[in-house]
């Protein structure tokens, strides 16, 4: 839904606009996708598109900050002692449902080889790969499966989700789980 239209206060809202920005973004990307116009961005923002372009040059800078703090917590979570392969997954999982668009932008940097989407898959190929390492903490996880193919299996997952409707996504990602933990654990 748009927001109001604020009146331009000039460079003194540049902060507020940002941070209007990021969370209109998250709220888009959530329903809409990554594809969302930027145009509804901007609009539910309650800004213009000159103020989004001037935060956020292109769709991947506003993507990027968006998915920051999703890629922190879940470097964070990895980080915590005792946590497992299951609980990153688990939280992996709950972003995909609420929001298909992080999934789709780390998917896609096998394909689209952006610097800046790269970066931020090699981190959450880090942190998974960093837990797989341990067998400790991913203990029900078959040999030779590799943090790539657990990014593989979320974009298969993300493809999927992108195409239902958002009420459906649990029960979707519960099944879709179901049928490839066959090719991940022992």
């Amino acid at each position: 839904m748009p927001g109001p239209r604020r009146p331009n206060r000039g460079p003194s809202a540049a902060a507020e606009n940002r941070a209007a920005l990021i969370t209109a973004a998250r709220q888009v990307f959530a329903t809409e996708g990554y594809g969302a116009p930027l145009s509804s961005v901007a609009r539910a923002a309650g800004v213009g598109q000159g103020s989004l372009y001037r935060h956020f040059p292109d769709r991947v800078a506003l993507a990027m900050a968006v998915f920051e703090e999703q890629v922190a917590a879940l470097e964070a979570l990895a980080a915590e002692p005792g946590r497992t392969i299951d609980d990153l997954l688990a939280v992996m999982t709950e972003n995909a449902v609420a929001s298909t668009a992080f999934i789709e932008l780390v998917s896609r940097a096998s394909t689209e080889p952006d610097p800046r989407i790269l970066g931020l898959r090699e981190r959450v190929v880090g942190l998974l790969q960093g837990v797989l390492d341990d067998p400790r903490r991913a203990p029900r996880i078959r040999p030779g499966v590799s943090a790539d193919d657990l990014v593989l299996i979320f974009g298969m997952i993300a493809g999927a989700l992108a195409h239902i409707p958002a009420r459906e996504r649990r029960a979707t990602v519960r099944r879709a789980w179901s049928l490839l933990r066959e090719g991940v654990e022992l």
